[in-house]
């Protein structure tokens, strides 16, 4: 099964995202609590809250009858022993267990911004001060979600002393334009998003560049071949096609599962049909897709087939697959090959992949940003082992669901340095690190 956590990859395209009534909640910010640390403050689905610390621990928050809030782990759902309580809004204070704390301040602008005569909204976070910082240009995954509402890096950067820009991308929010996955479209967002965090920083900004997640790993690149930056930090992405996702999702989940490379090469078999019907658009290979899920369907492994996007088309029969093709209009470059921009950037990179990450599968993109590296590009490669799509690791629950139950130790510490010096140490938490060899 999958993930607790709400992948960003692609497969997330074709749901309708949850609201968050709570994202107009006081209570939503980071924290400076009294031990010095800071707890970030986000919205979740429904009316709970999120709450987030440096070190890459996570709960939920449900409010009470009596005010208070009750925290259950990461996403498991498991009392975690925490109350968390807020004074009134005015105040911006908190009790986080044991700790009390006050919400920080930052400075804050909102803008609308012009991308290719589309009309974005965005928002500079900075740390309070007149001096320079560098400043960090949050960019999406394929999700839905309003980034100006859910993203919580746009403070928890603030609060270490980076500046973060958060905008909500084409289609999404309260910007304007036609969601969409193209690329170059995307990436020309992403540049003109930068220009804005520039011109709102002003003299304050340092080093200026990208951080995102998923999708962003294809889109990142781009912008920053087109547009030089100082850095780009990609996490959970890919350098292969979005088909080629979507083929080693469907691998590993026959490996995880125990099933043998006769039964992984007829779920690949199956992928591949049921991909060609994404991709085109057109029922014209349904009969084949068909047929072979008759074929297989009573096999012991069907039941494990997911991959990234083919569980979606996978239960549908002709009826509801021809209605569903109308959600697919996305202009997802299907076959872009992402390794000619990764071969031609100039740009450093630090790439940040997890070892069992069902979404964006990361066995070959691994082996290609090392086989960059010695090559001589300046890119660095993290590969956290047992960590999945978003950065978390996660237990399993008695169905062998994944409950995801915190982020990686040293993720957001690993970021925060590459984002301030361009290159990062030696040690963060488990991850398996491999420096450019100019360091």
């Amino acid at each position: 099964m999958r993930t607790a956590i709400a992948a960003l990859a692609f497969a997330v395209s074709f749901a309708t995202a949850a609201q968050a009534d709570a994202t107009k909640d006081c209570h939503v910010g980071s924290y400076r609590l009294s031990n010095g640390t800071a707890v970030d403050v986000a919205p979740a689905d429904g009316d709970n809250l999120r709450w987030r610390l440096w070190n890459g621990e996570t709960g939920l928050l449900k409010k009470q009858a009596d005010g208070t809030w009750t925290s259950t782990l990461g996403w498991t759902g498991k009392p975690d022993g925490k109350t968390v309580s807020f004074s009134d809004c005015a105040k911006g204070e908190i009790t986080f267990g044991k700790e009390t704390g006050q919400r920080i301040a930052f400075d804050v602008q909102n803008a609308t911004f012009d991308s290719n005569g589309v009309k974005l909204a965005g928002r500079l976070v900075m740390p309070k001060g007149s001096g320079k910082v560098p400043v960090v240009v949050l960019i999406h995954g394929s999700e839905h979600d309003s980034a100006l509402d859910f993203y919580s890096l746009q403070r928890m950067f603030p609060a270490q002393g980076i500046g973060a820009f958060v905008f909500d991308k084409r289609g999404t929010g309260i910007s304007g334009g036609t969601y969409t996955q193209d690329f170059n479209v995307l990436a020309d967002d992403d540049i003109a998003a930068v220009a804005e965090a520039r011109k709102l920083a002003g003299a304050r900004a340092g080093r200026v560049g990208y951080q995102g997640g998923s999708e962003a790993g294809w889109v990142i690149p781009i912008a920053a071949n087109k547009s030089p930056v100082d850095f780009a930090i990609i996490g959970f992405g890919l350098a292969v096609t979005v088909l080629e996702e979507d083929q080693q999702s469907v691998a590993l989940d026959m490996k995880f599962h125990g099933h043998s490379a006769e039964d992984t090469n007829k779920a690949l078999e199956l992928a591949r049909a049921g991909e060609a019907i994404v991709e085109t658009r057109s029922l014209d290979g349904y009969d084949k897709f068909d047929a072979l899920r008759q074929k297989y369907k009573n096999e012991p492994w069907y039941k494990d087939v997911h991959g990234d996007f083919l569980w979606f088309v996978l239960p549908l029969d002709k009826k509801q697959m021809e209605a569903a093709t109308k959600q697919f209009d996305f202009h997802t470059p299907f076959r872009y090959e992402p390794m000619p921009t990764l071969r031609a950037s100039t740009t450093p990179q630090l790439w940040i992949l997890g070892g069992d990450d069902l979404e964006a599968p990361s066995a070959e993109t691994s082996k290609r940003i090392k086989l960059l590296i010695a090559d001589g590009k300046d890119y660095t490669l993290a590969v956290y082992p047992g960590a999945e799509h978003g950065m978390t690791e996660y237990e399993l629950s008695p169905k062998g669901e994944r409950l995801s139950t915190h982020f990686v130790a040293g993720y957001f510490q690993m970021m925060a340095d590459f984002i301030r010096k361009g290159r990062i140490g030696d040690h963060y938490g488990k991850a398996e690190i491999t420096q450019p060899h100019a360091r």
